[in-house]
């Protein structure tokens, strides 16, 4: 049964819901944890769950449910996960803990995309179901927002040492989201009455004693002028420490850094930096766009005039062409598993092998000898051969590797020495791409 997997869809920020609530192990976990699925059968419409993961997946049911938690079960606890087929993707986990450990029913929800929030009947269902959730699950924090924004904010760990953050949690008013559930503790240290005075688009106290807050009506319009000062005055108002002008301020440049940039890349590496980008943590994607936008790599140098051209020095160039193409096929061992389009050895495989390189920063991860010795000949070889295969090109065989040449129109390649330069540095990947050499020699070839 497949899922929509977050990975494989359109790089965009998604809604993020975090929960920690206790839970009651005295009465039986179904019967414990029945309100919490009725509340989000009855809530959730066009985002509810399909498909339910233990140790496989399942048909979205109560009984598949129980089936997952039992299977998942160990003696501190059990997780599942609940997924969707179709658009909009969501990414679900339940997990529960059990004693010795203090019971616990946390979720942690992503829906993407975030756009998908843009209605308000929509956005207060979600409000709905988190107030309902929260009232029988008691927190002591829980919040939805853009994940983007979140990552701005500083989250999980707002700027704290990480293990005094998990040991002591939220413990004071980091930030304010689109959506907040205070539990007492929080309230108390604010101040009740405070709280509930805090100027937002709906403040309601639960019967537990927490208070749930949102700042704006619709989720998706969070980074607008008019949700940010609702924003800003909310959280200065629940911590008058801050100042309020400063506050927005913030809030309006990290509107301006995830405003969407419309990509201008150079075009001969433009499907490399599509890729590179999408890579990106959402929260710095339009900030690299921009990057990007302004930057060009340099020309390639790795080439000379075809009236200039080193004659072959071997003495059987048949046998060491032979030799490059075995050389090519290293290449494809050490990649077809991560780029299966490596086989094909066409150029928009030499885009796929760019993206492998940079996105496992090959060159700062892996030894320099070894890179020299065993991954540059290689890279060298298999651009030299889709060179030749998609050019018209031909080997012009050399005894020093870095001087072998392709001959492509009125122009000589050095598709070795391009490979040297192209692995020094994780930067020098987009600098001496694969994919612009190629391009370039395509348009210089007569």
């Amino acid at each position: 049964m497949n899922v929509l997997e977050f990975h494989d869809l359109k790089a965009e920020d998604n809604l993020l819901l975090t929960f920690e609530g206790a839970f009651d192990v005295r009465p039986t976990l179904e019967r414990e944890l029945e309100p919490f699925f009725q509340t989000l059968e009855e809530y959730a419409g066009g985002w509810m769950p399909d498909v339910v993961e233990g140790k496989r997946r399942r048909k979205y049911a109560r009984a598949a449910i129980g089936k997952a938690l039992e299977e998942q079960r160990h003696d501190r606890g059990t997780t599942i996960g609940l997924y969707r087929t179709k658009w909009p993707a969501l990414d679900m986990s339940l997990r529960l803990y059990f004693p010795t450990l203090p019971p616990q029913l946390n979720t942690l929800l992503e829906i993407k995309p975030l756009s998908f929030f843009a209605e308000t009947e929509r956005c207060r269902n979600f409000v709905d179901m988190v107030r309902a959730w929260a009232s029988r699950y008691p927190v002591s924090h829980a919040s939805a927002h853009s994940l983007a924004d979140r990552a701005m904010a500083g989250a999980p760990y707002f700027g704290c040492d990480p293990k005094t953050f998990r040991r002591d949690g939220f413990d004071k008013i980091y930030e304010v989201f689109w959506l907040n559930v205070f539990g007492p503790k929080l309230v108390a240290s604010v101040g009740r009455e405070r709280m509930l005075s805090t100027p937002a688009h709906r403040v309601e106290e639960l019967p537990n004693g927490s208070i749930l807050l949102v700042t704006w009506p619709i989720v998706a319009d969070f980074a607008s002028a008019q949700a940010r000062e609702a924003q800003a005055r909310a959280y200065a108002h629940l911590r008058p420490d801050l100042d309020l002008a400063t506050v927005r301020h913030t809030l309006r440049e990290r509107s301006a850094t995830l405003a969407p940039v419309e990509p201008r890349f150079p075009p001969d590496v433009a499907p490399l930096l599509s890729r590179v980008v999408d890579d990106v943590a959402i929260h710095q994607r339009q900030r690299r766009i921009a990057e990007f936008n302004d930057w060009r790599p340099p020309e390639p140098e790795e080439w000379r005039p075809a009236s200039a051209a080193l004659p072959s020095d071997v003495e059987d160039p048949e046998r060491e062409r032979k030799r490059y193409a075995s050389l090519a096929e290293h290449l494809v061992a050490l990649l077809h598993t991560k780029v299966p389009s490596v086989f094909e050895a066409t150029p928009e495989s030499l885009t796929e092998v760019d993206y492998q390189f940079w996105h496992e920063e090959f060159p700062r991860v892996f030894e320099r000898d070894n890179i020299d010795a065993h991954a540059v000949p290689p890279i060298g070889a298999y651009l030299g051969e889709v060179l030749v295969r998609h050019l018209g090109g031909t080997w012009i065989p050399r005894q020093k590797l870095e001087e072998a040449q392709v001959l492509v129109g009125e122009r000589v390649w050095l598709p070795f020495a391009r490979a040297w330069h192209y692995m020094r540095t994780c930067q020098s990947l987009l600098d001496f791409s694969l994919t612009q050499l190629y391009r370039v020699a395509e348009r210089h070839r007569g």
